[in-house]
């Protein structure tokens, strides 16, 4: 599963690569994992579809889309089939926002799964999927106020053109599983992933940034003083990229005895880029061009590259699993394996040793302590080593962590109806990171290992049916997560009165002396400490068949600054994120009390109707900053909000 390349904004999100109509289960691990997962430096995420036992299918649409499923199985049991299809439009949603304009993004996506049953011992699977997102934003005019009481700003932006991103992917998987007996597995997997994607915007904004007037006593209090600037800025980019990896793949299980496991698997992969990016923008600021020349106009962030590239990598793991019921009936597992992973354009060999260790006491409590530890190292792909200029580094290497992890899974009965705790602590050291800034919310890579840094938190976790029959759910985590670049300089120049130079307030702004200084440790771009998460389901008293939801999240705010490749400074903070969202839903048709065969309607197992209410409480959150730049090189951040309070009506059918 990979991410676009190219999508930048956080209205641009479309639809997650899992249909949840074809899951039977999802598994998500923070760190620890074990070897056979792959080669990613922090988490991991595991899939599990659906093989259907007969036919089934549903349908629904809303305000914001629609999805249809169909599944079923041959007569002779031989065949099972998946298939889903999604569309998504933001369209209705996207009106809520800052900027007014004209929004048509789309996203729809087609996922199929089927296996074949030949044998006992022989079988096959296949799993495709397409999907196309598109992007059309024209925008009109932007007005935004931000600031304190004390120094309120209010920019006004008018604006031209338009940007249009898209992005087409298709998978396909193919393989086949044999049992020779009882105790050996062996599977071989081939599969192709290709995406291609295009951005191409030219946007023109006029800006005016005014003050406000901060004195409650004047008439004229929260309107505008007087003008601190006005200036256009032009962004313009035609950026193309065509991405193919093929792999070949075998994996294998051997049991051993009653309580052992053995596992290997091995792996050929071959990538092909085609890349392509043209990108420049300008500011002109009351008729000078930002940065100033007399003589010529300058381009900021000009990129200019043509870049094809084919590479190989090979991969392997080994993995054993060892359980040992002990004399008071408790049970210990060991976990150990090994991953090798080499890449043929940094000829980088790594090694990634990882173990695992759970005990199960013969407690009245049901109770599973785990502790972990292990090396992940992730080889870069395409965009962590390309650089701010589109040119590659040849001499990129792997990053690396080391994890250290301990949790504890507790199950219980509460009120008689089931509850389970989790609870997990890790840390993480980091070496040979690549840096990486946020700009919106496009992510650009310094393409250098030159950053080590380390990742703690406490995660806990409870789940159960508060409301019987209904599962609702809470989550509290602590994160922190750091970094010190090696190469990072804080340089601050100061005049000849020896008083520091900031740009758009001081006044002689000629230097004559200057000092460095190390930032030392700084905030990650995920550094969020303090992360709340609440679920909870419930019935309408005297009413069973309509059911409500609240949802609720928090989240400490993310740091962020200005996007000119200096790191150091982006340590602000953006505000918390703070959302409820509400429903009710209605079952019209129960699945436990069937229509009579004389309905016409009785094929039909269950129907909802369900009206949603995001952002209950209408509070702006920031996504990104949009950075203004005068003539005097002084910069605003200026917020972008996420959308305000928004209804959605949606039907679904079960049949």
């Amino acid at each position: 599963m990979y991410r676009p390349f190219l999508a930048r904004s956080g209205q641009q999100e479309g639809l997650s690569f899992a249909n949840p109509d074809m899951v039977s289960n999802i598994n998500f691990s923070a760190g620890g994992f074990e070897a056979k997962y792959g080669d990613k430096m922090s988490s991991v995420l595991d899939i599990t579809y659906k093989k259907p036992l007969k036919f089934a299918g549903t349908v629904s649409g809303s305000l914001l889309g629609g999805s249809l499923h169909l599944q079923g199985v041959s007569k002779n049991r031989v065949i099972a089939w998946s298939l889903g299809s999604r569309y998504k439009s933001n369209t209705y949603l996207l009106k809520s926002m800052d900027t007014k304009g004209e929004y048509r993004p789309r996203f729809y996506d087609v996922q199929s799964f089927i296996t074949f049953t030949l044998n006992e011992k022989w079988s096959i699977e296949f799993i495709g999927n397409v999907a196309n997102n598109q992007y059309l934003v024209i925008p009109a005019n932007r007005e935004t106020t931000f600031g304190t009481v004390n120094n309120a700003v209010k920019l006004s932006i008018f604006f031209d053109g338009r940007e249009l991103t898209q992005y087409t992917t298709m998978m396909g998987g193919l393989s086949t599983t044999f049992k020779p007996n009882a105790k050996t597995k062996l599977k071989l997997i081939a599969s192709a992933y290709n995406v291609k994607e295009e951005e191409n915007y030219t946007v023109q904004g006029q800006y005016f940034i005014d003050q406000l007037e901060a004195d409650f006593g004047k008439d004229n209090f929260g309107q505008v003083a007087f003008n601190r600037g006005i200036g256009t800025f032009l962004n313009n980019g035609r950026n193309r990229i065509d991405a193919t990896v093929l792999n070949v793949e075998h994996k294998g299980t051997r049991l051993i005895g009653r309580n052992s496991e053995f596992l290997w698997g091995a792996r050929y992969q071959h990538e092909i880029i085609e890349d392509k990016l043209s990108e420049w923008r300008t500011i002109d600021s009351a008729g000078y061009v930002a940065p100033y020349s007399a003589t010529e106009i300058n381009l900021i962030d000009v990129v200019k590259t043509k870049i094809n590239l084919q590479s190989n990598r090979v991969q392997g793991y080994m993995q054993y699993v060892f359980s040992k019921q002990l004399k008071d009936s408790s049970v210990i597992t060991a976990t150990g394996g090994v991953r090798a992973n080499f890449w043929d354009y940094n000829k980088q060999t790594v090694v990634s040793p990882r173990l695992t260790l759970s005990y199960k006491p013969y407690w009245k409590q049901d109770i599973l302590f785990k502790a972990s530890w292990g090396y992940y190292y992730q080889p870069p792909f395409y965009r962590e080593m390309r650089g701010f200029d589109g040119k590659l580094n040849a001499n990129i290497k792997a990053q690396q962590s080391v994890h250290y992890l301990l949790s504890a899974d507790y199950n219980f009965k509460l009120w008689r109806r089931p509850f389970k705790v989790i609870l997990a602590g890790y840390y993480k050291e980091l070496k040979d990171l690549i840096p990486y800034e946020i700009d919106n919310t496009r992510i650009r890579y310094f393409a250098k290992n030159n950053s080590v840094g380390y990742t703690q938190g406490v995660d806990l976790r409870i789940n159960g049916e508060f409301v019987k029959g209904i599962e609702s759910w809470a989550t509290i985590g602590y994160l922190k997560t750091m970094e010190n670049i090696s190469d990072d300089r804080k340089v601050t120049y100061f005049n000849a009165a020896g008083d520091s130079i900031i740009p758009g307030y001081t006044f002689d702004t000629k230097a004559t002396d200057s000092i460095v200084e190390r930032p030392g440790y700084i905030p990650r771009p995920t550094d969020q400490r303090i992360t709340f998460g609440l679920f909870f389901q419930d019935y309408i008293p005297k009413v069973p068949s309509c059911k409500m939801y609240l949802n609720m999240q928090f989240g400490t705010g993310l740091p962020f600054g200005p996007p000119d490749h200096e790191r150091w400074k982006q340590v602000f903070r953006m505000p918390p994120y703070r959302r409820v969202d509400i429903g009710l839903a209605y079952q019209i048709i129960k699945e436990d009390k069937p229509l009579p065969k004389t309905n016409a309607f009785h094929h039909i197992k269950g129907m909802f109707v369900s009206l949603e209410v995001f952002n209950l409480l209408q509070i702006d959150n920031t996504v990104s900053y949009t950075w203004i730049t005068d003539v005097t090189n002084r910069q605003y951040a200026v917020p972008n909000y996420l959308t305000r309070r928004t209804l959605n009506l949606k039907l679904q059918v079960k049949f």
